[in-house]
């Protein structure tokens, strides 16, 4: 899995899952938002974003999830059905 962040002024490395990696929602949590994505778009953008995930159901809309991003992201737009 890759992951990365995408905006009209710029974009972020890739945030690559380690191969053999457990990915769950606290691989994510961790590895992908904390040391990744949410340092290099508060480079860019500073906490003027718009956080939005794909609604991925293994990761992106557990509890775990759902609680970091809520303590961590200032705002945040959900997938539509």
């Amino acid at each position: 899995m890759v992951s990365v962040a995408v905006s009209k002024l710029g974009k972020t490395d890739f945030a690559f899952v380690q191969p053999g990696a457990k990915l769950n929602s606290v691989y994510y949590c961790e590895n992908v938002l904390e040391q990744c994505l949410l340092p290099a778009i508060r480079h860019i953008l500073n906490n003027d974003f718009l956080f939005q995930q794909d609604g991925a159901p293994c990761m992106h809309t557990v509890h775990h999830t759902v609680a970091y991003r809520c303590s961590n992201v200032p705002e945040l737009t959900e997938p539509e059905n």
